[in-house]
């Protein structure tokens, strides 16, 4: 009890750093339900803003619950499927200055299976990425609209690796709101951490930390990123460099002028000068290429 409490004096404070740290999440909430974030995350929170009033969403365990039960917020509201709201069908019941979320990480975690009960309005559902982010979105449109004006949400989301791939959550949702603060959380006692991996692979031990502010009764702040895909031979911006490099990429590593001028000679950049097949010779003679033999070169990486 004494180490409870040392430990708990020593934890909560008002955000006064943009790397947090919590080794002990704290004797809120219900410590075997998955995914559960630590209450000091949320105390903290409460401490750095002191709302009038707070709402959580995906409130899973009852951390955020037990968290503004002992520290006077009487009137709190924490929302989830396990007493019956629904993120994407229902509206949430009041406005307020402040409101925590927590939604799951895409799929890592079932919460159906959690539950026990199916939902196909679940988030953690067997869904595609693209339809989790959609959404995503849709709930966090929703918390946006329920903010009185100067008004914050805070969202605590992690990213997530599946199937070899890497999927930035924070990065692919759209952020609504003026982005006010972006803190790095570090993971502990993660799934992946109970493993030893082999070669190049980085688990991942940390979470994000948004609190996005509503400056305006009408105004909305709207950004979202977008995956495009470039060919260097259509930019204008690229370099002689990069186009060079390129192409004895694609011949294997080693080309011949022959082959780079027939390659090069459609590029958008060998359109602006009268003479594209000089500047291709120009760069070959500059560092980061060697000449294995007469009209013959290579990538010099050594």
């Amino acid at each position: 009890m004494l180490f409870d409490i040392v430990q708990r004096s020593l934890q909560m404070s008002e955000l006064n750093a943009s790397i947090l740290s919590y080794p002990h999440r704290g004797h809120w909430g219900d410590n075997t339900y998955r995914g559960n974030c630590s209450g000091h995350v949320i105390k903290d929170l409460l401490d750095t803003y002191h709302p009038d009033n707070f709402i959580e969403v995906f409130s899973g365990g009852g951390t955020g619950e037990d968290v503004a039960a002992e520290y006077g917020y009487k009137d709190s509201i924490h929302l989830d499927l396990n007493n019956g709201w629904d993120a994407l069908k229902d509206d949430l019941p009041r406005s307020s200055d402040f409101i925590f979320s927590h939604p799951p990480y895409w799929s890592i975690i079932d919460y159906n299976k959690v539950r026990g009960e199916y939902t196909d309005t679940d988030l953690s559902c067997n869904s595609s990425y693209e339809e989790f982010i959609f959404k995503l979105d849709q709930v966090n449109e929703k918390i946006y609209n329920a903010l009185t004006v100067g008004g914050r949400h805070a969202i605590l989301i992690g990213d997530v690796r599946k199937k070899g791939h890497y999927y930035s959550i924070v990065k692919d949702m759209t952020w609504i709101g003026v982005l006010e603060s972006h803190l790095i959380k570090q993971q502990f006692n993660t799934e992946s951490s109970k493993y030893q991996y082999n070669g190049k692979f980085i688990p991942i031990t940390h979470e994000h930390l948004l609190v996005f502010k509503k400056i305006g009764v009408w105004q909305v702040d709207v950004k979202w990123t977008r995956d495009v895909h470039y060919n260097l031979l259509e930019m204008n911006r690229v370099t002689w460099r990069a186009l060079v490099q390129s192409a004895i990429q694609e011949l294997g590593g080693q080309a011949t002028l022959a082959q780079l001028y027939d390659i090069l000679k459609g590029c958008k950049r060998a359109e602006s000068v009268s003479d594209w097949k000089a500047k291709i010779r120009k760069t070959l003679r500059a560092s980061g290429f060697k000449r294995v033999k007469k009209g013959t070169y290579t990538l010099d990486i050594s």
